[in-house]
């Protein structure tokens, strides 16, 4: 596929290009899809294959090319518009009649023919012999004559066909929804003025699919063909490359040696080196079937899963973050265990098919079955703020179509997604009927957290979980058996409290209110007091009223707004807060003028408000601390909002006659000048301590009749009451304690993502172009037309009916994928060389024949992936030598008969693995959270937030490849600089490169430096006491062979200078030795034997599979 030029219309620059690699279509002349947003094209995405001869159209690029006219000088630009406004305004009518803008072809007129009649009238089909899909063919028209008569509305068919005025056939569309009197405006008003439209309008190719393709055919068993029992035939498939190599005169090459061959076996089935011990163990067994038999224990290791589970792990775009530029963190190594688990227990691939796919559509699916749904949870999730979450939703799914398509079927069915496939047979319609497939789950990838998704307890905290909800559910019953005592005394409760409360507040009067700073107070008309004027830094209010002649048991200060005060008040501070550092009440006795005695204080109990700001509770306003105090801001209710606080007193003073009762309000903060009440009212009351704490709503309640009180009101009372009883309370503390510890216990259980289908399926329409903002014609779920029916129940198809599909023996595609990648991990490139295009365009398979007899084979074993991989691995063309040979360098220079071997460049994690494995610090452990091995510092210093890193220790530090933690925007560097993928889209087949950057990541990166120490550290305990010892020890170990004379002696030279630089540099030496040395060893000795070790670590053969 070629790129395009997309193109946009403008009415003063007419058709205006956009430079872009976006797959042109040929419905007409190729637009940029409508919807910019934040400086990138919306609804575009095109996700095709991931590589191979079928490349990924991009997204359009911007910036515009406008003509070359629009860079003519600014001057002359603003005469021509300002001509342009002038002639428009001297030709607008004189009346008061709408002129309405010229209707545009490309952007009006062509989407509502794609809408509405593609489906019938363009190249897939044309009913009645009428097209549609370019202006002159609409105007030619079909069997019943012409479609359109330009400048003629009322005398065009198509028109009378849409609008239902045709005399002999029915309104068009005929099972779908009619045109809008809006678009029917815009067909007639652009047929009247010519029905004008490009001259250059190409129309849609008419796709009349090859359907007899290769890939699409039933998969058929072919006979093996057969020889005489010769070495170089072991099984079936030596036989089929047998016969090829006989067809072409080529001899195949000998076996590898067994060394090659262990080594071989445990790098393509484990990912880990054989250590010496099991390579002397397997060039000691002389017995027949010795090669079988090491296949049969390299399989049964948990280490196969590992290795197998990476390969999956790279399909289903598997990491530990969201991807874009927040990248935040996710849960989803439990899939990643899951994974190996399954291989490990050789799940039968259509299993393993089934329960990633629609695992949760299974009846009563287990945990694992969820689990195994992270499949398509992998995809990307923008949690940007501002963000489109309907565009990014869509954008997941189409994600899961292409990722289907391309894992599973070996096809580019993502180049369908904006129009008609341009090789293969996949319309348009076919991708957004799979589409429609996974378009009803529940995806949430906003803000606030992604969903949904399940929790996984260990079995210990499952356990101590169940453990606390049995004490939480007896606690509640207990607390229900005394709600049950409680309610026949309810009714007293709240005839005494309903008396209590009949006191009520009744507001201070007071005899004088004075600033100490200087401030003017003044009454209200509500009784309040507004402080304005000159505002002092700190004030203290002293407000002196009369002795009550009732008892008084608290005091109550409500602070109010006022419209004159900063912001609305209540404060006058700014933002309209307040700090009070000190509220208290003082009794002047007449005595007191005469003594010159000071005020009596009157000490008060407790204080509690309706609100108070974190770090300023009202309590801080009794404690005589002058930099503390009560404010009020962070309320969800906002600043500027009436609040009161209630100051109940130890015991009701005496009142006497000729008393003064004092109250001071201070605002003394030291760190918050001017922070003082600007309006304040005062109360006070005598009633008890229980009615005092209970809030107005719930006394306002109280007030209405019992048989008159709402079930709210009625629920409150009940509440309250409840709460005054002691063993009410305790029992609530007990369990809300309780529920403390569940909250915490949860707060470390491990989650994963999963899928789950919601309760009414999405409605699904052909995207026009891919644009999830320009929808088309309906359509049901389903499958490619190409392709077998998919055998479902009565009903839509669902997932778990496409999961089934997609392993049923008749589907032509599914098998033979699969076995192509297994044998494209055994031999780097598969049968089929373009492993994810089996389409058109792809490369033909090599031996057509064997590729069908596996993939017939695959369904017969049950689908059993090991089976297969014992089958290859123990086949003779597997254990070729891997040698170049001159004889087939004209012949087969790329080796697709198959006459030896490939050598294979390590994957990333197979790399790290085999320095591990080299070294002797491969941790045993496997599963659970990412690790966090050591990495140069800053790799995420150019990411939008900053990426968590902490380094592990002990054996986490020493984990397999695959478990380490995988940021999208900043993974640990080696992973790219050796083609590990991105994760950001499926990947079924690594790129494999060679740059310099990769020697000095495994000679200088410090973490291969860590494991060369430890390698080093590992040949001076291990190898016998002496040079040659050890250089053949460390050579076994990286190498698993015995060195070469010459290898040996040129190792011995390096170790000596190494030896004699370290020894003139002793500073250089500790730096570069392992710590823990055995006995006798020198640093400068160690040190030497680390850089032998970086050297062996660092040579082609250590990273390459032969």
């Amino acid at each position: 596929m070629r790129p395009e030029n997309c193109t946009f219309a403008s009415p003063r620059l007419g058709v205006i290009p956009l430079r872009s690699s976006h797959h042109s279509t040929s419905r007409g002349p190729p637009r940029c899809p409508p919807t910019l947003r934040r400086g990138r094209v919306i609804g575009t995405t095109h996700r095709g294959a991931a590589s191979g001869p079928h490349p990924r159209p991009a997204r359009c690029d911007l910036p515009m090319r406008f003509p070359a006219f629009s860079r003519q000088p600014i001057a002359l630009t603003i005469l021509l518009a300002l001509l342009a406004v002038g002639s428009a305004m001297t030709a607008a009518p004189a009346d008061d009649t709408e002129v309405l803008p010229p209707v545009d072809y490309t952007t009006d007129v062509k989407p509502i023919l794609q809408r509405h009649c593609y489906d019938c009238h363009s190249a897939s089909a044309q009913e009645a012999g009428l097209r549609v899909d370019t202006a002159v063919l609409a105007i030619e028209g079909g069997d019943s004559g012409a479609g359109i008569v330009p400048g003629k509305s009322a005398e065009s068919r198509l028109l009378a066909v849409v609008t239902g005025e045709s005399e002999d056939v029915a309104r068009m569309p005929l099972d779908a929804d009619p045109l809008t009197a809006e678009e029917i405006d815009i067909l007639r008003r652009w047929i009247d003025a010519g029905a004008p439209h490009p001259g250059d309008e190409v129309a849609e190719r008419a796709h009349k699919y090859d359907t007899s393709h290769w890939a699409f055919q039933p998969v058929e068993r072919p006979s093996v063909p057969r020889f005489d029992a010769s070495g170089d035939i072991h099984n079936a498939i030596d036989a089929f490359i047998h016969k090829r190599l006989m067809e072409a005169g080529v001899k195949p090459s000998d076996e590898a040696d067994r060394v090659t061959l262990i080594r071989r076996l445990y790098l393509d089935l484990l990912g880990v080196l054989p250590s010496p011990a099991e390579v002397d163990d397997f060039l000691a067994d002389d017995q027949p079937a010795a090669y079988e038999r090491l296949v049969d224990r390299v399989l049964a290791s948990p280490r196969y899963g590992e290795r197998w589970g990476r390969h999956w792990l790279d399909a289903a775009r598997y990491a530990d973050s969201n991807g874009f530029t927040i990248d935040g963190e996710r849960t989803m190594w439990p899939y990643r265990d899951w994974v190996i688990a399954a291989l490990n227990a050789d799940m039968p691939f259509d299993q393993f098919t089934i329960e990633q796919l629609a695992g949760d559509m299974l009846p009563d699916p287990t945990t694992e079955q969820l689990v195994a749904t992270g499949f398509h949870r992998n995809t990307l999730a923008n949690q940007e703020g501002g963000t489109d979450d309907e565009q990014f939703r869509v954008e997941s799914v189409v994600d899961r179509v292409n990722t289907t398509g391309a894992v599973w079927m070996g096809v580019t069915i993502g180049c369908a997604q904006c129009h008609e496939h341009k090789f293969d047979p996949f319309s348009q319609r076919d991708y957004y009927r799979l589409y429609a497939v996974f378009n009803s789950t529940a995806d949430n990838n906003d803000a606030g957290g992604l969903a949904p998704k399940i929790d996984l307890p260990t079995p210990d905290q499952a356990a101590r979980r169940k453990q606390i909800k049995d004490a939480i559910a007896q606690l509640k019953q207990q607390r229900t058996d005394r709600e049950q005592e409680l309610a026949q005394s309810q009714a007293d409760w709240e005839q005494n409290a309903q008396s209590a409360a009949a006191s009520g507040w009744h507001v201070i009067e007071p005899i004088g209110v004075v600033s100490t700073g200087g401030a003017d107070i003044t009454r209200q008309e509500d009784a309040s007091w507004l402080v304005s004027g000159a505002i002092p830094g700190h004030d203290v209010y002293e407000i002196r009223f009369p002795p009550p002649e009732e008892p008084v048991t608290a005091l109550r200060l409500e602070v109010l707004p006022h419209a004159s005060l900063p912001k609305g008040g209540p404060g006058l501070a700014g933002n309209g807060n307040f700090v009070l550092t000190g509220f208290e009440l003082a009794i002047e006795n007449p005595s007191t003028e005469t003594t010159e005695e000071a005020p009596t204080p009157i000490s008060i109990q407790e204080a509690f408000a309706d609100h108070s700001q974190p770090n300023y509770p009202v309590a801080h306003a009794i404690d005589d601390d002058p930099m503390t105090g009560w404010a009020i801001n962070g309320a969800p209710d906002g600043l500027n909002v009436r609040r009161v606080a209630t100051f109940v007193l130890d015991a009701p003073p005496e009142s006497a006659a000729g008393q003064t009762w004092i109250i001071r309000l201070r605002h003394e903060s030291a760190a918050n000048t001017s922070y003082q009440i600007g309006c304040f009212r005062l109360s006070r009351t005598q009633a008890p301590s229980d009615a005092i704490r209970l809030p107005e709503h719930l006394l306002a309640a109280l007030a209405v009749p019992a048989e008159e009180r709402s079930k709210e009101q009625q629920e409150q009372i009940t509440q309250a009451f409840r709460k005054a009883d002691e063993s009410w309370r305790e029992l609530t503390a007990q369990i809300d304690a309780q529920q403390q510890k569940l909250n915490s216990l949860n707060g470390t259980i491990p989650t994963t993502l999963v899928m789950q289908e919601l309760d009414e399926p999405r409605e699904t329409f052909v995207q026009i172009r891919g644009n999830f903002l320009e929808l088309g014609a309906r359509v049901e779920p389903g499958v490619p037309e190409v392709l077998p029916d998919v055998p479902a129940e009565e009903g839509t198809i669902t997932r778990l009916d496409l999961a089934q599909w997609l392993v049923s023996p008749q589907h032509p595609l599914t098998a033979r994928v699969t076995v192509n990648r297994i044998w494209q991990r055994f031999f780097g490139v598969g049968l089929v060389a373009t492993e994810n295009d089996f389409g058109t365009q792809g490369s033909p398979p090599t031996h057509p024949e064997l590729l069908d007899w596996l993939a017939s084979e695959l369904i017969r074993r049950d689908w059993s992936l090991k089976s297969m991989h014992r089958l290859i691995v123990t086949s003779a063309a597997y254990r070729r030598s891997s040698h170049q040979r001159d004889d087939l360098a004209e012949v087969d220079s790329r080796n697709r008969l198959l006459a030896r071997q490939s050598r294979v460049r390590l994957d990333a994690e197979v790399i790290r693995d085999a320095c591990l494995s080299a070294s002797g610090l491969l941790a045993d452990a496997m599963g659970g959270p990412p690790v966090h091995p050591p990495q140069p510092e800053g790799i995420y210093l150019f990411t939008q937030s900053a990426k968590p890193w902490p380094e592990s220790q002990g054996e986490n530090r020493y984990r397999r490849g695959l478990y380490t933690q995988f940021w999208r925007s900043s993974p640990h560097p080696m992973m790219p600089t050796f083609d590990a993928p991105d994760a950001n889209s499926t990947c079924t087949r690594r790129v494999r490169s060679n740059t310099p950057l990769q020697a000095l990541t495994l000679a200088n990166d410090r973490s291969f430096v860590e494991l060369a120490q430890g390698f080093a550290r590992r040949v001076l305990t291990e190898a016998e006491p002496y040079d040659e010892g050890r250089l053949r020890y460390a050579v076994r170990c990286a190498l698993c062979r015995e060195p070469q004379p010459a290898e040996l002696t040129r190792l011995s030279e390096f170790l000596q200078r190494q030896q004699q630089a370290y020894a003139a540099h002793p500073e250089l030496a500790k730096a570069a030795a392992p710590d823990d040395l055995p006995a006798g060893v020198s640093v400068e000795s160690a040190a030497a034997w680390t850089a032998l070790t970086r050297v062996l670590l660092n040579l082609d053969e250590f990273i390459t599979r032969e």
